[in-house]
């Protein structure tokens, strides 16, 4: 794949793979946090939500794809965390209540508010900083060269048979 075809994949992951990732774990943790405190019993659904955000999160930190995704994400994931901080310094709301409906909403603030949304996105911030990610992959196999000396033996097969007898002969002790 060309350099260009990766970091345009890469812009298109970038752009939708962090919406989802938030809408899942937003989902999760509200749900799985309610149920929990609620009914005291393991939201499934929640669960899922959560396994899923973790996978394309570790997608979106993977390596194989462009950095520009993860930038990406943790522009977003980063300003989203730290609108929090904002609000608390500011007094003024930051975050919409009344946007998100109850299992969301409630997720939404129990992510942003402890932190684990901005730590996510610098998380994702940090790992697109690195300077190899950015280049191109090339093939990396060495052209077979003809080596320009003599090997310094002959290429025939040896006149002399391998050593027959057993290797414990030469030991001063008898062994079992």
């Amino acid at each position: 794949m060309s350099n260009g075809a990766r970091h345009a994949l890469g812009v298109v992951a970038g752009l939708f793979l962090p919406a989802i990732v938030t809408a899942a774990l937003w989902y999760g943790v509200g749900d799985f946090g309610l149920q929990a405190q609620r009914d005291f019993r393991i939201s499934w659904p929640a669960v899922a939500a959560l396994a899923a955000a973790a996978l394309l999160l570790a997608f979106l930190a993977g390596s194989r794809l462009s950095p520009i995704a993860s930038l990406f994400g943790g522009l977003g994931f980063t300003t989203l965390g730290v609108l929090p901080v904002l609000e608390l310094l500011g007094g003024t709301p930051l975050l919409p209540d009344d946007l998100l409906p109850g299992v969301m909403r409630t997720g939404m603030m129990t992510v942003a508010y402890s932190g684990l949304q901005a730590a996510l996105g610098v998380m994702l911030l940090v790992v697109s900083m690195f300077p190899s990610r950015w280049r191109a992959f090339a093939a990396r196999s060495a052209p077979e060269v003809a080596p320009a000396y003599d090997t310094g033996y002959d290429k025939t097969p040896s006149m002399f048979q391998p050593y027959n007898e057993p290797e414990d002969t030469t030991r001063p002790m008898f062994r079992q």
